[in-house]
């Protein structure tokens, strides 16, 4: 598919970012590939977002969304999903900034993988902090995690600001009820909805994103985990509530053959490392309940990771 034939939207959230939020806008209109739509929601800020957002309302593909109540990230994602018409969707935060060739590198990542569904790449933090993250130094096919995220909660993915997802994938989990549970750190919706819906997922080692630290960054400086000392005990059944509704709303079930399933979710990743292998070992070894099934997924998964580890020391002769 040719990069211009995908319908790409880019979803701007806003809350009393005014001072960052025209840096984020200009960041997505000067693109070295433009987006077909930019849809700004601001989740009723007291400041001067409005007064922000006006100036660029006359541009032919800025949207936005002025809401009435604050209700959180989790409610401008869902009301940012259902106004947006890409085939592609592109989520950026109001104080961070994309770099001019990020939707360029994105398409042409989803061009010539046409199984892609959900891609995030490295970015770089600026302001208070400085310096580059990278979840790996080279582009990396993660397979699928439908399993690992169900049985594990692994997160695989990364902050907002860096996702994109295709239509076809989101819509299968949003718009979610629970906005109450997930006014911060609803990027967590993202990456887990999009794991547990069987999304195929790819990184990109370039920083093409940059990610701002400053003092009301809260994810970043977790001063709501220092006020609310049961902060995870409440996350844990946040995240209960949230699987348990993505999975009933695709009408999913638990597989019976966990192992066999496990081991066939593990050869989606072409190149598994170690922690992949540990990861399936857990899960088989702690929660297959057929006794033949678990020894025989145990052995298999031993045979398997023996291969891989013969073939990749070929490899590096």
């Amino acid at each position: 598919m040719d990069i211009t034939k995908i319908k790409t939207s880019c979803l701007i959230n806003n809350y009393n970012y005014a001072g960052f939020l025209s840096e984020a806008i200009d960041s997505a209109l000067n693109q070295t590939v433009k987006f077909d739509e930019i849809i700004i929601v601001d989740d009723a800020s007291t400041d001067d977002s409005a007064a922000v957002i006006a100036k660029f309302i006359q541009k032919n593909n800025v949207k936005y969304i002025l809401k009435q109540k604050n209700q959180g990230q989790l409610s401008s994602f869902n009301e940012g999903f259902l106004a947006a018409t890409g085939d592609v969707l592109f989520f950026l935060d109001a104080d961070d900034i994309y770099e001019p060739e990020y939707l360029e590198t994105a398409l042409s990542f989803y061009n010539r993988r046409s199984e892609c569904d959900f891609i995030f790449c490295a970015y770089k933090k600026f302001g208070a902090i400085e310096g580059i993250f990278q979840t790996d130094i080279v582009d990396l096919d993660l397979g699928y995690s439908v399993i690992r995220t169900l049985y594990t909660g692994e997160w695989i993915g990364s902050i907002t600001s860096t996702l994109s997802i295709r239509r076809e994938i989101i819509s299968k989990f949003l718009p979610i009820p629970y906005i109450e549970d997930w006014r911060v750190r609803a990027d967590d919706c993202l990456v887990w909805g999009a794991s547990l819906v069987g999304a195929k997922k790819f990184y990109i080692s370039k920083p093409l994103v940059r990610y701002r630290i400053h003092q009301n960054n809260q994810f970043h400086n977790k001063k709501f985990i220092d006020i609310d000392k049961s902060y995870e005990y409440k996350r844990f059944w946040k995240c209960n509530s949230l699987f348990n509704y993505i999975l009933q709303k695709n009408n999913y079930t638990l597989p019976l053959l966990l192992a066999f399933t496990s081991l066939n979710e593990l050869k989606t990743i072409p190149c598994p490392k170690s922690k992949d292998f540990i990861c399936y070992l857990k899960i088989i070894f702690l929660f297959e309940n057929n006794f033949y099934w678990k020894i025989k997924g145990i052995f298999l998964l031993f045979i398997y990771f023996i291969k891989i580890f013969m073939t990749e020391k070929l490899k590096n002769r």
